[in-house]
């Protein structure tokens, strides 16, 4: 069984044929999906999702490039959807964006304190997107929640220091189909320093496809194209690596009774 931490199903791209995806994922043993929330709007696709399809779950959160638009309502009315936590399982995804800076850094820093202060009153682990903004993305979090956070630092782009500085706090990595490019060498030299029980996968869906299918609509399904290539890049069998990361997901996001259940 796979689980992919990280998609977008409520995105346009999904509209016509969702049914299809969840299908096809499910066939190709992606068991579980978690929707991570961008915008206010996410947060309540994903409640929807969630009750519409069984193996769908959720986060609450929203994208820095949208930080400037934050609003206090927009707070509350997440807050309101905390009240009932049954399908949500992280806080997400929040975090750092200086790569296109859609969002004044100021104020996406004051909104990625924000939830993460959400986080630790609600009990909930953190998906951190962090682009061109490693440095800031690590000092606040020490600031604020200290130097050992449930959290995971979704499509992992650092390299080995940072990786070093993630692991030590007790934070998780994930990494996406993007390994397979061409030119992502240096990334796949830092993959093989993950330690097996921190790794999870994602696609982050509908963007990066996998190189077979670049330049097409990824899905949760395409996670078989990953966890083939790093059974071949870490010399480790398909099924331990589906094993491993699934057993991460689940602890990690607390998923245990549910999913062990369904298994």
């Amino acid at each position: 069984m796979i689980i992919d931490t990280h998609c977008h199903l409520d995105f346009p791209d999904f509209k016509d044929d969702l049914d299809n995806v969840i299908d096809n994922a499910k066939k190709n043993n992606v068991q579980y999906l978690i929707n991570v929330a961008s915008s206010l709007e996410g947060c309540y696709n994903g409640k929807e999702l969630s009750s519409k399809y069984e193996n769908v779950f959720y986060t609450l959160g929203i994208h820095p490039h949208d930080a400037k638009d934050v609003t206090t309502a927009d707070y509350n009315k997440i807050k309101e959807l905390l009240k009932d936590k049954k399908k949500i399982v992280a806080i997400g995804e929040i975090g750092l964006d200086y790569f296109r800076n859609l969002s004044p850094k100021k104020e996406q820093k004051e909104v990625f304190v924000k939830f993460l202060h959400m986080g630790k009153l609600s009990e909930l682990p953190l998906v951190v997107h962090t682009r061109d903004s490693l440095d800031d993305t690590i000092e606040i979090m020490k600031n604020e929640l200290g130097n050992n956070i449930n959290a995971v630092i979704h499509c992992f782009s650092g390299g080995k220091d940072f990786l070093r500085t993630v692991l030590d706090m007790s934070m998780y990595v994930s990494f996406t189909c993007n390994v397979t490019y061409k030119k992502a060498e240096p990334l796949r030299d830092v993959l093989k320093y993950v330690p097996m029980d921190r790794l999870m996968l994602e696609t982050d869906a509908p963007f990066l496809a996998p190189q077979a299918l670049r330049g097409k609509r990824n899905e949760p399904a395409n996670l078989v194209h990953l966890v083939a290539f790093l059974s071949e890049l870490l010399k480790i069998s398909q099924e331990e690596i589906e094993s491993r990361t699934t057993e991460n997901a689940i602890r990690f996001f607390g998923m245990n009774k549910r999913v062990n259940s369904s298994s």
